[in-house]
């Protein structure tokens, strides 16, 4: 989680790598794992958006399909059939009753993306608009919804295919970085109607 009023991330992988490496001075990183678990996402995603008020949440999980490291554009509503960890399954197979199907971050993720490739790394970064109709989508969708889209996921391949926890640990690092910045650049240009 990135602290007062930055971001939060949810991992359930590359904890260490990550808290090791941190998000520079300006951000409090707050690390939690969401379990496999449809009926957890629903109480715990709020918990941590009323406990800490970020600025962004960015949720990762791991893809046994991913060879790259995917942003998630959006996250989806309906579709999910899929039993999760406890064999439990929401009846609406929705994550919102009257939610909108979709919901696309405010993140500009093609950006995030060419930036990140670009930089160096040595990792393969792509763009994704389905993060799969099991808890992955799920969460995010749930995220997105309580946020209006100050939200992020990232698919990443299992360690070692190709990747080592530093790679991911670095990548992840650059990536929430990036994001960072785009956001508060986003932010940056809305005007203010305090009165001064």
């Amino acid at each position: 989680m990135v602290g007062p009023g930055r971001a939060v991330l949810l991992v359930k992988e590359f904890l260490l790598e990550l808290k090791k490496l941190g998000l520079g001075q300006d951000v409090d990183l707050h690390v939690h794992e969401v379990p496999v678990e449809y009926q957890t996402v629903q109480s715990l995603v709020p918990s941590l958006w009323e406990r800490y008020h970020p600025q962004l949440v960015v949720h990762v999980g791991v893809s046994g399909m991913a060879t790259t490291i995917t942003l998630e554009k959006c996250g989806h509503n309906h579709g999910y059939t899929g039993l999760d960890n406890c064999s439990f399954c929401p009846d609406t197979k929705c994550c919102v009753d009257g939610g909108p199907e979709c919901i696309d971050s405010v993140i500009d993720m093609d950006s995030v993306c060419k930036r990140v490739s670009t930089s160096g790394l040595g990792v393969a970064v792509s763009v994704s608009k389905d993060a799969g109709r099991y808890l992955c989508d799920y969460t995010y969708y749930t995220s997105l919804y309580l946020s209006q889209g100050r939200s992020a996921f990232i698919h990443v391949p299992p360690l070692g295919k190709p990747y080592s926890g530093e790679d991911l640990g670095r990548a992840l690092q650059a990536i929430v970085q990036e994001m960072l910045e785009l956001l508060g650049q986003a932010e940056d240009t809305i005007p203010c109607e305090h009165e001064h």
